[in-house]
């Protein structure tokens, strides 16, 4: 399986070393936008290529990567896109089969809310932080290996239409999610194995991490 890790400039709470394991083990290629760079050097990671206008890196780090012959992509500051959906843009045409995102999702709720709506921009891509992986849910999706954890569906759309959850604690089965609704908060998965199906609109999953 072909992996990218895409370091962004949110803020990262508590240790590195969970994201240090989890690189170890799933092993892939780095790229940033900006200051994610930060991020990657306090992993001690080699990153393929860093985008951005550098407004928010530190000049020493950037020019240690310099000299390391990484490859740079200077930005203007005035752009119609943000640094991380330009390293996404690039990143997203190289065929990768799991884009993680790491460094999306702490910080300025301004950049959270507008990274989570990327996700239906790509495919494949997938939001990491110490707490929970964040995804889009596409029509017809089998969840393997997530028994007894929380799992939460955010309808992302005016409504979701026809919803069904199979193999979890609250199951529903053709049910209308509207844009307005908390009703799939905090749902469990009781099996190894659950589907979701719906007919329409666009779903977002979050799994949190510690059970």
């Amino acid at each position: 399986m072909k992996i990218a890790y895409i370091f962004l400039n949110g803020e990262i709470n508590g240790s590195y070393e969970f994201y240090k394991k989890y690189i170890d083990e799933c092993v892939g290629d780095i790229f940033c936008a900006d200051g994610g760079l930060y991020h990657v050097d306090k992993l001690g990671l080699m990153p393929i290529r860093i985008s951005g206008d550098f407004d928010s890196v530190d000049k020493n780090i950037l020019e240690k990567y310099k000299k390391l012959n990484v490859k740079i992509d200077k930005f203007s500051e005035e752009k119609d896109k943000t640094d991380g959906e330009i390293i996404l843009d690039y990143v997203s045409t190289l065929n990768y089969d799991k884009l993680y995102v790491i460094g999306g999702t702490g910080g300025r709720t301004d950049h959270l809310i507008t990274n989570l709506n990327l996700i239906f921009k790509y495919k494949n891509i997938i939001f990491l932080n110490e707490n929970e992986i964040i995804f889009k849910i596409n029509n017809f999706y089998t969840l393997n290996g997530y028994k007894n954890y929380t799992v939460s569906f955010i309808p992302f759309s005016e409504n979701v239409e026809e919803l069904s959850l199979i193999g979890f604690k609250y199951p529903l089965e053709k049910y209308c999610l509207a844009q307005e609704s908390s009703r799939c908060m905090g749902n469990i998965a009781i099996s190894d194995q659950c589907k979701i199906e719906f007919k329409s609109g666009k779903l977002l999953c979050m799994i949190k991490l510690n059970k």
